[in-house]
C-alpha cells in the first residue's frame, strides 16, 4: 500500500489496508497525510509519499469518477512540494503526462489542476515562451471550480504583460480580481492587486487611491503605491529611489522587469506636463527638470515620444528647443466615438454573457402545451356526444 512507502522518524509502518478496501478510501488516506507534511514543511516526505502512491492512482483513475477531486488534490500536493525543493524541472515531464491522461480521460477537475502547476512551474522558470504555448494549445475546462479558474487568468494575465499585450492582461487581471473570493484568499488578491497596478501603469492610466486601500493590503502594496505616485509627477529620481529602496520586494514578487519597463512611462508624463506648461522649452531645461544625462538625450527622447504620438510639437534643432503646437479640442476628433464604442461593445459582451448563463427549467412549456391539448380534446368530446345524440333523434323521427 502507498501508505507504507513511507516511514519516519524510526516509526513502524502502519498495518496494510485489507486487500478489498476501495481505492478512494486509500486515496484519501495518502492525500491527508501528504496535506499535514505539507503544513509541517517536510517537502522531501511529500513528494516520497504522493509519487508512491501514484501507481495506485493512475489504475483507478479511469474507471472511478469518485477519485477525480482526490487526483486533482494529490497532484497539486506533488506539485507545491516539488516547487519548495526546488525540483520543478524534474516533476515537469510527470505533470505533463498526467495532464494529457487527464484530458484524455474527461477528467476536468484534475486537468484544471495540473495545467495551472505546468503554468505556475514556467513562469517561476521565466519560461513564458513555453508558457504561452502551452495556454495557446490547451482548453481550460469548463467545469472547473472557480478557484482554478481565478487562478488561470492570474497566471494568463502575467503571461500577457510579460508579452507587452497589456490591454488582454489587465481584462484577465481584473476578472481574476472580481472571481476571487472577497472575504478570504488575501495573498492571491494580493498578488493580483500588485500586478494590476502595473500594468494600469505600463498601459499610461493612473490607478485609483482606493486600489491600494482595504484589510491587509496597505502594507503590501506601499511599494508601489510609491511607485505609482513617482509615475504620475513623472519624477524619474524619485521612480530610481523607490526601485533602488524596494528591490528586494519587487525580486520577491517577480515584477522586477515590468518594474524596469516603467521608466519610460515616467519620463512620457514629465514630457506631458513640460508640453502642457511651456509653448516653447530648450533642450537644456528638458535635460535639466527631466533628470537626463545631456541635451542630446533630452532631445533624442523628445524626438520618440513626438514619433510615438505622446506630444504634439516640434524640435528646432538649430535653435536648441521644442515648440509646442496648439491644443486641438479633442471633441473635433474621432476620439469620443472611439471611447462610446469600447462601452457599447463592453456592454453588449456583459448582455451576451448573462444571456448564456441563463438557465431555463427543463420542459417548461410542457404543462400549458398539456393544457391546451387537454382543452381541445375536451371539445371534440364534447361535439362528438352532440352529434351522436343528434343522429340518435334524427333516427327515432324516422321510425316514427
Amino acid at each position: 500500500a502507498a501508505l507504507a512507502a513511507l516511514a519516519t522518524d524510526g516509526a513502524a509502518p502502519d498495518d496494510e489496508p485489507p486487500a478489498d478496501a476501495p481505492p478512494e478510501v486509500e486515496i484519501y488516506l495518502v492525500l491527508l497525510v501528504v496535506a499535514y507534511l505539507a503544513r509541517e514543511k517536510r517537502w522531501a516526505d511529500g513528494v516520497t509519499l504522493a509519487t508512491a502512491a501514484l501507481p495506485k492512482l493512475k489504475g483507478a483513475q479511469g474507471l472511478r469518477r469518485a477519485i477525480d477531486p482526490l487526483a486533482a488534490k494529490v497532484y497539486f500536493y506533488l506539485a507545491l512540494c516539488h516547487e519548495k525543493l526546488g525540483t520543478d524541472a524534474a516533476a515537469r515531464p510527470l505533470l505533463f503526462a498526467a495532464h494529457r491522461t487527464s484530458v484524455l480521460q474527461h477528467n476536468e477537475i484534475s486537468a484544471a489542476a495540473l495545467l495551472n502547476a505546468l503554468l505556475r512551474g514556467l513562469l517561476r522558470a521565466n519560461l513564458v515562451e513555453a508558457a504561452l504555448k502551452l495556454v495557446s494549445k490547451t482548453d481550460f475546462p469548463e467545469a472547473a471550480s472557480n478557484n482554478q479558474f481565478c487562478r488561470y487568468l492570474y497566471y494568463t494575465g502575467r503571461i500577457q504583460a510579460l508579452q507587452l499585450d497589456y490591454t488582454d492582461a489587465y481584462t484577465k487581471l481584473m476578472q481574476s480580481q472580481r472571481k476571487a473570493p472577497a472575504n478570504t484568499a488575501l495573498g492571491f488578491r494580493r498578488e493580483v492587486q500588485k500586478l494590476t497596478v502595473l500594468v494600469q501603469l505600463l498601459m499610461g492610466e493612473v490607478p485609483d487611491r482606493s486600489a491600494f486601500e482595504g484589510p491587509g493590503m496597505e502594507a503590501a502594496l506601499a511599494p508601489y503605491l510609491a511607485l505609482a505616485r513617482a509615475v504620475r509627477r513623472g519624477d524619474l529620481p524619485a521612480y530610481h529611489a523607490c526601485v533602488r529602496d524596494d528591490a528586494a520586494t519587487f525580486a520577491k514578487d517577480r515584477t522586477r522587469s515590468l518594474v524596469a519597463r516603467l521608466a519610460q512611462n515616467v519620463v512620457k508624463t514629465g514630457l506631458r506636463r513640460l508640453n502642457v506648461s511651456y509653448s516653447r522649452i530648450s533642450l537644456e531645461d528638458v535635460r535639466s527638470k527631466l533628470h537626463l544625462d545631456s541635451a542630446q538625450a533630452a532631445e533624442f527622447v523628445c524626438a520618440k515620444a513626438i514619433k510615438d504620438g505622446v506630444i504634439d510639437a516640434v524640435i528646432d534643432h538649430d535653435g536648441g528647443f521644442i515648440r509646442s503646437k496648439d491644443v486641438a479640442d479633442i471633441y473635433a476628433t474621432g476620439e469620443p466615438q472611439k471611447a462610446f464604442h469600447r462601452r457599447i461593445v463592453f456592454c453588449l459582451d456583459v448582455h451576451n454573457e448573462a444571456v448564456k448563463a441563463m438557465q431555463y427549467p427543463p420542459d417548461a412549456h410542457k404543462p400549458q402545451q398539456n393544457k391546451k391539448d387537454g382543452e381541445d380534446s375536451k371539445d371534440e368530446e364534447k361535439q362528438t356526444d352532440e352529434e351522436i345524440a343528434k343522429e340518435i333523434e334524427e333516427e327515432l323521427g324516422d321510425d316514427l
